[in-house]
């Protein structure tokens, strides 16, 4: 339960202290010499090689679509660059890329010098851009019904203590309204606006191409009634307390974001018709050609963790074509799949106790 207020200088919310939190000098995301997103969460990019060989053919089948052997790819939080350093690696040969990097903290050593490392995505550039798990470490203001029925911004202070906040007004109470309705007293949501204004930021800064979110994500008929704002560190779900010692993260809004003409899909099915899935190789492999038989039984061991029910497979996938036809770029709109994994693929414990709040429950 929220205090009904503190003492001393007033708290700010949430979207405040954790931009501050992640971002601000010293901040989780930003400070020099940090571990960066790979020391504390696994991604899909982190996970298996074959994610980035599926982002490259996409890009590849983007590139057909504009008619082009040369192609921007924009790798939007971008990390320590190991998505974009993938993709360049698996790319056809004759495609000409012109990768970017779009990241707040400072540029790895070691890039590959071909990658221009940027703070802000290029403008008017034609291809591919690509968020893997950008969108949720946007941050966002919480709010939080009350007894009385209003609701109200959720304050915080550096130690993670919660305090009430004034009524939400103006435009994040109209988004709430459209998005996250309240489901009465005690229930809690994030404001997912400022995502909203950032993936149309990002979508505009293309010519034509293909804009793509990955992340977890639930839509309008199931949100989660309690919010699913977490802290991580060093692979550990902990209490979000924005003091840059933790990532600070929520699950998205997807639906929000999307913009006419865009297509939702789960990362599962995308995958598949991107190449990748789990199929075991024949066991008849393994008395012809043991050694290739082992490195296939591995890509498939991979490609299921990518594609899993209930982990990385339900992540949602948000396509925003840009003067493309949809049918163009290798993934087409599905109405089907439920989820239920945590942050950054996390789900259940070895006692089958969630780790996290569930994701999306129908892309």
């Amino acid at each position: 339960m929220l205090r009904a207020g503190g003492s001393g200088a007033a708290a700010p919310r949430w979207r405040t202290a954790a931009e501050a939190a992640l971002y601000g000098p010293g901040g989780f995301y930003v400070r020099p010499g940090g571990a960066g997103p790979a020391g504390h969460f696994r991604t899909s990019v982190h996970a298996s090689p074959l994610f980035a060989a599926a982002v490259a053919r996409l890009l590849a089948s983007t590139a057909r679509a504009l008619d082009t052997d040369e192609v921007a790819f924009v790798d939007m939080g971008a990390g320590r660059g190991e998505l974009v350093t993938g993709v360049l690696a698996a790319v056809p040969a004759g495609l000409r890329v012109l990768p970017y990097a779009v990241e707040r903290a400072p540029r790895p050593p070691g890039l590959d010098p071909r990658v221009a490392w940027l703070a802000e995505p290029p403008s008017g550039v034609r291809g591919l851009l690509f968020a893997n798990e950008w969108l949720d470490n946007v941050p966002v203001d919480v709010a939080e019904t009350g007894q009385d029925g209003v609701v109200r911004y959720v304050l915080v202070r550096a130690d993670g203590t919660e305090e009430q906040g004034p009524p939400v007004a103006g435009e994040d109470a109209a988004w709430l309204e459209r998005w996250w309705p309240s489901a009465g007293p005690g229930t809690r949501a994030e404001i997912g606006r400022p995502r909203d204004e950032a993936w149309a930021a990002a979508v505009a800064t293309l010519d034509r191409g293909l804009a793509v979110a990955a992340d977890y994500a639930h839509v309008r008929d199931a949100r989660p009634p309690f919010g699913t704002l977490t802290g991580f560190r060093e692979g550990r779900e902990v209490r979000p307390v924005p003091d840059g010692s933790c990532d600070l993260t929520a699950h998205v809004a997807l639906d929000a974001c999307a913009l006419p003409g865009a297509e939702l899909t789960t990362q599962r099915e995308a995958l598949h018709r991107l190449g990748v899935n789990g199929d075991r190789p024949p066991l008849s492999l393994a008395a012809t050609d043991p050694a290739g038989y082992v490195r296939a039984l591995s890509g498939a061991g991979e490609a299921a963790e990518l594609t899993a029910r209930g982990g990385l497979g339900d992540f949602g996938w948000l396509a925003q074509p840009v003067g493309i036809a949809p049918d163009g770029i290798g993934i087409a709109p599905n109405a089907a799949g439920h989820g239920g994994e945590g942050h950054h693929g996390e789900s259940r414990d070895t006692e089958g106790r969630d780790t996290a709040p569930s994701g999306p429950a129908a892309l």
